[in-house]
């Protein structure tokens, strides 16, 4: 043998002699036989062919490059002829010869990575030996000198199994592939152990080695590729040759044990040798897709990655549902080992998330499983599938049926483990299990509510939990139970108690709970730690509302053993007090106001505090406590930046929602709160943010101003490589990951308003960019985020609702100044465009969902109005495509940029939506907030653009549109209504008083401009309607219509805040009057050949709304009575006869509004030359009759008071009693006041009766509005003086107490013309005359009697009903008003009155007062009885005086 090596050297050396000699001389051709029978010889001489083998074709290849000459074909048929020559002597085929000496030169290559242990590489040297060897192979292939059978036969005969590096050269050289070594290898199990172990070491050799890291890929490449061919066969082909063919089931086999291993190194990922995980981390490798998409067939693909799934979630199932129960939130997704998420982030490449969720119920439903794989599963896919939170809940759905419809334990157990894990993962994405539990469960329609058989299985199911759960899913069971019918009650008692007892065995206690504990948090918080929680929220409520927390308050009372041994030891515990006091000492300052803390508690919590300010002080540190954040918020800071090399590079986006499951991790680190506890405590909690002052804790803002600079930066990285639409989901799921964490909420809203509501026109492009996205997708998620209350933002009409965060979001963009319409353009202009580049494949009703309508609706208002372009049909320039990298282009110019944004087509389309339109009232509102001295246009373009908004695109717009369909009256009713809802939103705005609020043109509170084209349109369509009387019958004004709806929507309550809110209502209708032209009041109306002035609506007006707002109960104000009577001259224009029209219209007055002639009396003085000029201007004749009359009235009352001239009635004897009236008291002192009333004598009866009317009221007025200066002993004084002087002269006055519905002709005027507050209350004046009240009375006036019982009852109703929430708002006023004075004196008054008087009235008064027994009954039984005993015969009573009671 040793003696065959020496040869086989030296022959080696005289080959390459003789073949290098040969090659440097010229080939003559009459020699070259002679040269080859030579050689041959040689070669017989020397036998070793396998030196032959390796060598030749290296000779070959010098002899080529050193000749000069064609080259001949010498190596070849030397080997040929070698092996001829040996085969022969040997008496064997050509083939096997040539075949076997192949196998012992791969044996000898070999020999030396056997020797040293690398068991799978070749070394350099080896690889050029092999290849020479391969090369000779295909040689001899060429010329069928070679048998590949008996090669792969002969080549698992060598001492040791081949290196795996040699079989793949020889695959990949296509000299024999794969399959046939396979086949050819009867001992199958070697050839699985061989090709693994080979395997193994292949992968963890690739990863120490970097330069054999390529090398290693192609071959695990080519391995896998082949094994998937064969492996995973069609099932046709797979059934035909399963009998035949052995590689196929070793295919399988080795992939088989390869996944094992890798099941095997995770399930002991934490024990297992670095050198086998990265190993195995190198095997992972085979599960890209994207490595078999040319290669391997789609359905074997399918087969390899299904059977992977189902082999990884049934591994080794040992774990039982109790330890899944007990363990299940140590597999979130953070938690989850980063071997098997990884595997599992490579599968889902390979499915929909449709198809995982389909195979995952597949494999529940037929295999034993491995739950903490199955549970891994769900929360990686929760995590990383944008869907999967809907197909889950559709997945549980199906569960949960098929359980209750044949009450199967498995399906149960099944759903409820996948909704917690999916719910660990974090409401941003998944609904928390309490939200689930109380939606599944806590209704009627719930899973459980169709029979009492499925009530009692959903409770045994929870019962056989019980011993097995974790304390925060027993605490959502108890405090969101099941519902359970009042009949099985028991049921749940009896669970509960079942609970309870577990808890006590846990050492948790109910009563532990904290006041704002999120009932699903995957952690167990600590009573301590969820005290510490409850304070930090408590602070946070107060902060934003300067209230008490109402649980806080509650927990004072009904939980005082929590409150005073958890909540408040974490609320006083010791610190630095600041020298100014924060929201922390605030609230402890209003709790101890309340008596809420303790007393020696607090001064020990002072005592505590100061000392620890001593000892800091003494050492010198007195510091922020901020350090103990400062670890975590590195860690942050450090993922966030690893988020954005991720987010910068598509083939790593991937690993994005990973990366942001860790980011969440990390914030809760910082903020040390576990999920979202915010949520816990209500599923109707609300973000509280203070508009007005906003203001956020340190800590708070540092973490928010650190994720909003993350977001802008990787948007703005982002967009230098790839559009929005493509750049994946990072955005989206960042901004859901903020928004699972709740307990951020408030914080970072109320950054943004610091960011853009007050900030927003100093941000740059940058910023501006960033913002708008983070709003777009904030708006995305908007389901996440709670609705959010705004303090110090006007509440629209029926508000109380909170805001969801895309009107918040809206209402952020102010438009108001030049600066923040800029702003304004530039934010919307980003965001729209962001979201139509981010979102662009989805399909247009999807877009139209998403879209914040805020922000198209903003941008229709502010692009017509700062550029000229965009308004009318001017837009001839072809359409220039907005592109993302424009906008985020530092330089943008946002005035084009939103030009190219308006003339885009898809734009265009959106506005078509009515969702999207901008109505006329919309955009009214936002005119009306522009401050003209601020205005970015000139006082003219502001006017050019009002011209083109009004009567070039709303008053032509279709009213589906938000125009006006042409309609001018319409178009006026539209700006009317805008005015007022700008007024209401401007008042609560200002909180101011409503006197303040004056509606003028030079009032600062309203745009001149509009209400200029308001005046011009109400002109206008007054100047062309002269309605028909047909035409005008039943068609009311469309300006009191307007008016009327208004007031309907306010209510007619009882409450004091819709009274408020109906004043206001009606304070500023008025104003609106007042700065409309005076002729609006009036309507002309062609009667025949004539025209007429109606005055029917605001006569209605007057008596229905106006009537209950005036002066003293019968006084309007000067400038809405003035304004009548300057509209009334005006219009009178219109008829043929001036002057009739006008004693026409106040003719009216007398019977229909006597209200306007009471005020006219009140004013005269003031309205006369007011009047009489404009009549002289207008006509230049004398003034119409029936003011003439009212000019007399005033003469009359004036002259008589001033000489001792008899007083003269020149008009009906009630307008002269108004004047006379309104004149005494502002003419007459008190004390002269007698003499007026013996100067009148005793021939004026209904004017004594009419001015004791208006007395009363004066009387009225001192309890009802004593703000108006009324002296209430002198207004009493003078009623009683009038008393005295009719009852002297035998004057009836009873009249004015009868009910109205009794009628007394003129009388029944004046209560038409007072104010309904001031008739209900005319009892209580009725009452205070008892002083001035004869004892004839009773004998001379047989109704006074009926009179006096009436308005007792009413008096008693006033008191018992005037509260009641079913009775109008004066009824209410007059409740309060009359609880002012002493109630129960001035029934006890009235009520002695009666007593004393009923035995002294004669019989004939008792006939009219059966009508009220039955109410008085009701209300007096006492007095009930003493009527009906006096009211019987004579003959059956026994007469005796009552005592004299007065």
């Amino acid at each position: 043998m040793a003696l065959r090596s020496a040869g086989g050297r030296r022959g080696s050396g005289s080959l390459a002699e003789l073949l290098g000699r040969v090659k440097r001389r010229k080939c003559v051709p009459d020699r070259g036989p002679g040269l080859q029978d030579a050689a041959v010889r040689l070669l017989s001489c020397h036998q070793n062919l396998n030196d032959l083998f390796l060598e030749v074709e290296n000779s070959n290849k010098s002899t080529e490059q050193s000749s000069t000459e064609p080259p001949h074909v010498v190596s070849e048929p030397f080997v040929v002829s070698a092996l001829q020559e040996q085969a022969s002597r040997l008496g064997v085929p050509l083939g096997i010869l040539s075949a076997k000496t192949a196998v012992a030169s791969v044996e000898q290559i070999s020999q030396a990575s056997l020797e040293s242990g690398q068991t799978v590489l070749l070394n350099r040297e080896q690889r050029k030996k092999l290849s020479l060897l391969l090369e000779t192979i295909k040689d001899l292939l060429v010329r069928s000198a070679f048998c590949r059978s008996l090669f792969c036969q002969e080549i698992w005969k060598m001492q040791k199994p081949p290196v795996l590096e040699v079989v793949w050269h020889l695959h990949r050289g296509i000299t024999v592939n794969l399959g046939e070594l396979l086949e050819s290898n009867s001992d199958t199990p070697a050839v699985v152990e061989w090709l693994c172990s080979s395997l193994c070491l292949l992968c963890e050799q690739a990863e120490d080695s970097s330069q054999e890291m390529e090398l290693c890929s192609h071959m695990l490449s080519d391995f896998v590729i082949t094994f998937l061919q064969n492996g995973f066969q069609q099932t046709a082909d797979r059934g035909k040759k399963l009998e035949l063919n052995k590689s196929p089931q070793i295919c399988f086999a080795v992939l088989q044990r390869m996944l094992t291993w890798v099941l095997d190194a995770i399930a002991k990922e934490k024990q297992e040798d670095p050198t086998k995980l990265q190993g195995v981390k190198c095997w992972l490798n085979v599960f890209n897709v994207a490595m078999y998409r040319s290669t391997v067939c789609p359905d074997a693909l399918q087969q390899f990655f299904v059977h992977t799934l189902t082999e990884v979630l049934t591994y080794n199932p040992l774990l039982k549902v109790s330890d899944a129960i007990r363990m299940q939130r140590e597999w979130s997704f953070a938690r989850t080992t980063p071997l098997l998420a990884t595997l599992y982030r490579k599968l889902f490449v390979a499915f929909s998330a449709e198809e995982l969720l389909s195979h995952l119920q597949q494999v529940l439903e037929t295999h034993e499983v491995n739950w903490q794989h199955v549970l891994s599963f769900v929360s990686t896919l929760v995590i990383c599938q944008v869907k999967a939170e809907q197909l889950v809940k559709d997945l549980l759905s199906r569960l949960l049926t098929k359980a209750f419809e044949n009450y199967d334990m498995e399906n149960i157990i099944t759903a409820f483990l996948i909704v917690r894990q999916a719910a660990l993962e974090g409401p941003a994405v998944f609904v928390p299990y309490a939200e689930w539990f109380k939606a599944s469960f806590g209704n009627s329609s719930g899973y459980h509510g169709n029979s009492k058989k499925a009530l009692v299985f959903l409770f045994e199911f929870l019962s056989e939990l019980v011993p097995f759960e974790a304390p925060q899913y027993l605490k959502v069971h108890i405090m969101h139970p099941p519902f359970v019918p009042a009949k099985y009650r028991s049921f749940l008692l009896e669970y509960i108690a079942l609970a309870k007892t577990r808890l006590a065995d846990l050492k948790v206690s109910i009563e532990d709970m904290g006041l704002y504990e999120d009932l699903s948090t995957k952690e167990i918080v600590q009573p301590h730690c969820q005290a510490l929680q409850d304070v930090e929220k408590a602070i946070q409520i107060f902060e934003n509302t300067g209230k008490i927390p109402t649980s806080v308050m509650e927990a004072s009372i009904f939980r005082r053993p929590y409150y005073i041994s958890r909540f408040i030891p974490a609320l006083l515990q010791p610190r630095v007090l600041p020298e100014i006091p924060d929201s922390c000492m605030a609230l402890i300052d209003s709790l101890k106001r309340a008596n809420k803390i303790p007393p020696n508690v607090y001064s020990r919590y002072i005592q505590d505090c100061q000392a620890m300010k001593k000892k800091l002080v003494q050492d010198g540190s007195i510091e922020m406590e901020t350090d103990h954040l400062k670890e975590p918020f590195e860690q942050l800071k450090a993922e966030l930046a690893e988020l954005r090399t991720l987010i910068t590079d598509q083939s790593k986006y991937s690993a994005v929602p990973a990366q942001i499951a860790v980011i969440s991790e990390r914030l809760t680190a910082v903020l040390g709160h576990s999920e979202d506890k915010n949520q816990a405590a209500s599923l109707n909690f609300r973000v509280q943010v203070n508009i007005s002052d906003p203001r956020i804790e340190a800590p708070y803002q540092n973490v928010i101003d650190l994720l909003l600079t993350s977001f802008c930066q990787n948007l703005i990285a982002a967009s230098y490589f790839n559009p929005p639409d493509r750049q994946g989901h990072c955005p989206s799921l960042f901004v859901k990951m903020i928004c699972g964490h709740g307990h951020l909420l408030p914080a970072l809203l109320t950054r943004l308003c610091q960011l853009i509501y007050y900030q927003g026109p100093s941000l740059n492009e940058a910023h501006i960019l960033g913002l708008a996205a983070f709003v777009v997708h904030l708006c995305e998620c908007k389901s996440f985020v709670p609705e959010v209350d705004v303090e110090s933002l006007a509440p629209q009409p029926g508000s109380a609702r909170g805001l969801p965060v895309t009107e918040f979001c809206d209402c952020l963009l102010a438009c108001r100044t030049g600066e923040s319409l800029a702003f304004c353009l530039r934010f919307c202009t980003a965001a729209v465009s962001y979201y139509l580049c981010k979102f662009s494949s989805l399909p247009h009703g999807d877009l139209c969902s998403f879209l914040p309508p805020g922000l198209l609706k903003k941008l229709q208002y502010v692009v017509p109005r700062l550029n000229l372009e965009a308004r009318g049909t001017g837009c001839e320039e072809e359409e220039v495509e907005l592109s993302w990298r424009f906008l985020s282009c530092p330089s943008v110019s946002y005035t084009k940029a939103s030009l190219c944004l308006w003339k885009q087509t898809h734009f265009q389309e959106f506005l078509k939506e009515k969702v999207f339109q901008l109505s006329f009232r919309e955009w009214l509102l936002f005119e009306l907030e522009i401050q003209s001295e601020t205005d970015i246009l000139s006082a003219s373009e502001r006017q050019d653009f009002h011209y083109w908004a009004l009567y070039e695109w709303y008053l032509p717009a279709s009213s589906a549109s938000g125009g006006c369909d042409g309609d001018l009256e319409e178009a006026c009713g539209i700006l009317i209504n805008a005015f007022l809802d700008f007024f209401q939103r401007s008042k609560l705005d200002s909180c101011g008083p409503l006197k303040k609020l004056e509606f003028s043109t030079h009032s600062s509170t309203v745009n001149p401009d509009i209400l200029s084209k308001l005046q011009e349109m109400v002109l206008e369509l007054g100047d062309r309607k002269v309605l028909s009387a047909g035409r005008l019958h039943g068609r009311e004004h469309f300006l009191f219509r307007v008016f009327q709806a208004r007031l309907a929507g306010t209510g007619n309550g009882s409450a004091v805040g819709q009274q408020l809110q109906r004043q206001q209502e009606l304070l500023l209708q008025k104003r609106i009057l007042l700065g409309l032209p005076p002729p609006v009041l009036i309507t002309a109306c062609q009667r025949g050949k004539r025209v007429t002035l109606d005055c029917e609506d605001f006569f209605h007006f007057v008596n229905s709304e106006l009537r209950n707002v005036c002066s003293r109960g019968c006084v309007l104000s000067y400038d809405i009575t003035a304004h009548f009577f300057r509209g009334l001259l005006s219009a009178s224009l219109d008829c043929e006869e001036s002057a009739q029209g006008v004693n026409d219209v106040l003719a009216a007055c007398r019977t229909k509004c006597p209200l306007l002639l009471c005020s006219a009396g009140r004013w005269w003085p003031r309205l006369e030359p007011v009047l009489c000029s404009q009549w002289t201007r207008l006509s230049g004749a004398c003034l119409p009759q029936e003011m003439q009359r009212l000019k007399e009235c005033q003469c009359s009352a004036t002259s008589f008071l001033s000489s001792e001239v008899a007083f003269s009635l020149p008009d009906a004897p009630w307008i002269s009693a108004a004047f006379l009236h309104f004149t005494i008291q502002q003419q007459v002192a008190h004390e002269r006041r007698s003499e007026v009333l013996r100067r009148l004598g005793s021939s004026v009866e209904q004017l004594l009766v009419s001015l004791l009317f208006f007395s009363l009221l004066d009387v009225i007025s001192t309890r009802l509005a004593p703000q108006e200066g009324v002296d209430a002993h002198e207004a009493l004084e003078w009623c009683l003086e009038i008393l005295r002087h009719l009852e002297e002269r035998g004057m009836s006055w009873l009249v004015l107490f009868h009910s109205v519905d009794k009628g007394h002709g003129f009388y029944h005027v004046l209560r038409h013309a007072v104010s309904d507050q001031y008739i209900r209350l005319l009892p209580l004046a009725f009452f205070s005359l008892i002083p001035g009240f004869h004892q004839e009375l009773f004998v001379r006036e047989p109704s006074f009697l009926a009179v006096v019982i009436d308005s007792y009852i009413q008096l008693l109703q006033l008191f018992v009903d005037g509260g009641n929430a079913s009775g109008s708002d004066q009824e209410a006023q007059s409740m309060h008003a009359a609880n002012a004075v002493d109630s129960l004196e001035a029934i006890t008054k009235a009520r002695q009155f009666l007593l004393h008087s009923i035995p002294r009235c004669p019989r004939k008064s008792f006939t009219n007062v059966h009508q009220f027994l039955d109410l008085c009954e009701e209300f007096d039984p006492e007095m009930t009885a003493a009527l009906l005993h006096y009211s019987k015969p004579a003959a059956d009573l026994e007469y005796h005086d009552g005592p004299d009671l007065f």
